[in-house]
């Protein structure tokens, strides 16, 4: 993996093995937990990746509108008022 330090990498790893242990009652090796975690990096990292951005852009779009409005308010009547 890449995008992972050596520390993410080891400790994402021994999860993996805790998981399989724990919740399965099966022991993996560091090698297998490590194929797992690459599996599911490739499979899943683009559909986590690509969350991350559309939560990025609704932050962001939410505040390009906080800020139109804050604008706005600081606009001031031009021009002469009308006369009835």
């Amino acid at each position: 993996m890449k995008s992972l330090t050596k520390e993410e990498r080891e400790y994402v790893v021994a999860r993996v093995q805790e998981f399989f242990e724990l919740e399965r009652g099966e022991q993996i090796g560091e090698l297998a937990a490590d194929s797992f975690v690459h599996f599911m990096v490739e499979e899943l990292g683009p559909f986590l990746y690509n969350k991350g951005v559309k939560d990025a852009r609704g932050m962001v779009e939410q505040r390009i509108i906080n800020m139109d409005e804050d604008l706005r308010s600081l606009e001031r009547p031009a021009g002469r008022p009308k006369r009835s």
